[in-house]
């Protein structure tokens, strides 16, 4: 590892203190923000709290509505496995959806859409494509907050009840404590979750608890809507039975297990812990509360665990290296080796949590900016390291990330594949390569599926989908299947993994997602005397010009990308020893330039060239990539002057701010670098949890922090060839401390 800085240094740089760089970033709030829920989790499983440390609150957390549809609550428990279908009323595929479209090669099958979608609304859909678009969904797994019964009569709590609250999220231990006065008892909570399992250990401290506290714990049907990752109105469409709690053996802790079914999907939900009653106290709902004991205060102390186990799982709840088998006391030995004294359940969590956070902190970059004066300093320095947490518990996992990650559904908990580079690419900038592997892993269980739409379509190789689930199936839309720029990443992704780690492995591992993925790309560009274009029919990254598909050609960025992927797919064959394949090299160096309108990039090769709204995505040809061979520089500074002239901001997305970012370090205008990404629009707004709201029902969006991330990591390391300066990207007066960066292309 090593340090730099901006600062000339006759000797070598002081190491960055990283606890100090973290915790003076830790999340504290002693009011109700609705925005700023904040969440403890792993990668593979998430739960987001409120002010009580539990999801007490869901209505004062909203997820604005959509259409007809009702708000839903960022208070969600999500897991990677947790998927789930409605069963549909026939056999529904996407051959009622498939239009022929002209293209240079004649007719050319494309899913596309009955319906339309007009201002991100689905109108006109068929009932087939309806289920399509909305099946598998990300499933809330449950909630869990407070109860209070009075009279016999128990209610969920209000924020009304509530007084003197305070919470700090521990970004260095990964727990979360919330104290509170709830109907004038004293309330201290303590929230973590497991590092390796999808555990939550709870510790309540009160007097309440002997007046009325409780803790509930309820359970969803899985949900259609957009935004919403659970359907409280149908409770006779799911089951929920509890097992009477197991007779443990000495030294093993209570449990009692509750059985989920819905549908074709199902899982486990084990609650742990000593001097409990958990009863089933309705249809789907449980109640956890202690049992008095002749311990001195027992009836103030409520300690448990809940874990969430995949139908699949059994009893083998861990994951990776680290697989023990359900309560036995091996499960539980490191935490306590951690501290030399038995723990209780909910403090083997905190203590896991504990060791594992700052092993994450002190592993791959680090950078610094507290040093510097500048008032923007201190603020893009508390974005890079929320980032880093929030990335690290929701886009980590075994699969892509969905845009709001493991807190909330956003397009029905189904994930994009265009944005899993914005998600993830910057952990291996940071030198994490091991949090980004299981989701680019995740491609070799699609090869197959992505193969024979590209069969279909007369291509070689793969193409990669858009709006999928886990199975890889294509959503029906009027725009995603025509997108492109997601079939390159998954070639960048693997050279940035070979970046950070250039080993044999890694080229064997990824050779054939890569080799397939560029044999895709040299099939489709098609040769015309200009030479290789694409499309039609297409639409690019700036999705402006859906209503014009049958016609968009050769838009800039993914010309630039296609000469790029290509090349870098070459490369990969050579450091295999293996014979070049000459079509690549042959579209690769016969790809048109982009068009040039007064001196600057449009956005594609047709009328009406530029539409200024969405993504300025003609930038990402100079910034997110490196300089190749069909873009200028000149014009490109131009084109980046043009873009902050006079942009529709308001029509933006939060990646759009890192991309003007690394375009701006790479054409050396560092000022312009840190401007873009702390510039003063809607949707680019940061949140106190750190999270980059959008819009009422889009509340986080979880692309602008990995690009964020990026972004910083180009500007501090810089780039091969780049200027021989440190922290190109920055301000030269600025202090900028880095240190385990990974250069960029």
């Amino acid at each position: 590892m090593h340090s730099q800085s901006t600062t000339p240094n006759s000797t070598p740089p002081t190491p960055i203190d990283r606890r100090a760089l973290v915790q003076r970033h830790n999340i504290r709030q002693h009011r109700l923000d609705p925005r700023s829920p904040v969440s403890v989790g792993n990668g593979e499983f998430a739960f987001t709290m409120d002010l009580t440390g539990l999801q007490s609150l869901p209505d004062a957390y909203p997820v604005g509505a959509r259409d007809d549809l009702p708000p839903g609550t960022l208070l969600g428990t999500q897991s990677q496995w947790g998927w789930h279908s409605v069963p549909s009323p026939q056999p529904y595929d996407l051959a009622g959806s498939t239009v022929l479209y002209d293209s240079p090669r004649g007719p050319v099958p494309y899913v596309d859409m009955v319906g339309d979608i007009v201002n991100d609304r689905e109108t006109d859909t068929s009932q087939a494509e309806t289920w399509l678009r909305a099946n598998a969904h990300r499933l809330d797994l449950g909630r869990i907050g407070f109860r209070w019964t009075d009279d016999d009569a128990e209610r969920a709590i209000t924020a009304a009840d509530l007084s003197d609250t305070e919470q700090t999220l521990d970004l260095w231990t990964g727990t979360v404590t919330s104290r509170f006065t709830l109907l004038g008892h004293p309330v201290t909570v303590t929230t973590a979750c497991h590092p390796h399992r999808d555990q939550l250990g709870f510790s309540v401290e009160s007097p309440a608890l002997g007046a009325g506290l409780s803790v509930g714990v309820s359970f969803p049907y899985g949900s259609e809507a957009w935004h919403d990752a659970a359907d409280w109105s149908t409770p006779d469409t799911h089951t929920t039975t509890l097992d009477n709690p197991t007779d443990p053996e000495p030294g093993l802790t209570p449990q009692w297990t509750a059985h989920r079914e819905l549908d074709s999907s199902s899982y486990q939900v084990r609650i742990t812990g000593q001097n409990l009653t958990v009863e089933q106290s309705g249809q789907h709902r449980l109640r956890i509360e202690p049992t008095l004991t002749d311990a001195p205060g027992s009836i103030d102390l409520l300690d448990f665990t809940i874990e969430f186990i995949s139908a699949g799982d059994g009893d083998c709840i861990a994951r990776g290296n680290n697989t023990l088998t359900a309560g036995t006391p091996g499960a539980n030995a490191e935490a306590e080796a951690t501290t030399g004294v038995e723990l209780s359940p909910a403090g083997r969590v905190a203590v896991a949590s504990a060791v594992h956070w700052p092993r994450f902190w002190f592993s791959g970059g680090a950078i610094e900016l507290d040093a510097t004066d500048d008032p923007r300093a201190k603020e893009l320095e508390r974005r890079i390291v929320l980032s880093q947490y929030l990335t690290a518990i929701n886009c980590s996992g075994s699969l892509p990330p969905q845009e709001t990650g493991l807190v909330c559904n956003s397009w029905r908990g189904r994930f994009h594949l265009e944005m899993h580079w914005w998600h993830a690419a910057h952990f291996a900038h940071w030198n994490r390569v091991e949090l980004l592997l299981p989701s680019l892993r995740w491609y070799s269980t699609v090869l197959e599926v992505s193969r024979q739409t590209a069969k279909a379509q007369g291509f070689e190789g793969v193409r990669w989908p858009k709006q999928v689930g886990p199975d890889g199936r294509e959503s029906p839309s009027p725009i995603g299947t025509f997108l492109i720029w997601q079939q390159p990443h998954p070639i960048h992704l693997a050279e940035l993994v070979y970046r950070a780690n250039p080993s044999r492995d890694v080229l064997e591992e990824f050779a054939e997602i890569v080799f397939e993925s560029a044999a895709f790309m040299a099939s489709f560009a098609h040769p015309t005397p200009r030479g290789f274009e694409l499309g039609p029919p297409l639409i690019p990254a700036q999705e402006s010009y859906g209503s014009i598909r049958a016609k968009v050609t050769n838009p800039t960025f993914e010309l630039a990308y296609w000469q790029w992927g290509l090349r870098i797919a070459a490369a990969w064959r050579e450091r295999l020893g293996l014979e070049p394949v000459q079509d690549w090299t042959t579209v690769a160096d016969g790809m048109v330039h982009p068009r040039v309108i007064n001196g600057v990039y449009a956005a594609i090769d047709v009328e009406p060239f530029t539409i200024r709204t969405d993504h300025p995505s003609m930038l990402c040809a100079l910034g997110v990539l490196p300089q190749t061979d069909v873009i200028d520089p000149d014009i490109m500074r131009a084109t980046l002057s043009d873009v902050l002239a006079d942009w529709d901001w308001d029509s933006t997305w939060g990646w759009d701010y890192p991309v003007m970012a690394m375009t701006a370090a790479r054409l050396e205008d560092p000022e312009a670098a840190v401007d873009a990404l702390l510039l003063g629009a809607g949707k680019n707004t940061v949140l106190a949890n750190g999270h980059n709201r959008q819009t009422d029902s889009l509340p986080l969006y979880l692309p602008g922090n990995g690009g964020l991330l990026a972004a910083v990591a180009l500007m501090a390391a810089g780039w091969d060839d780049g200027p021989e300066r440190h922290a190109p990207g920055f301000p030269a007066e600025w202090t900028v401390a880095w240190e385990g960066l990974v250069q960029a292309p």
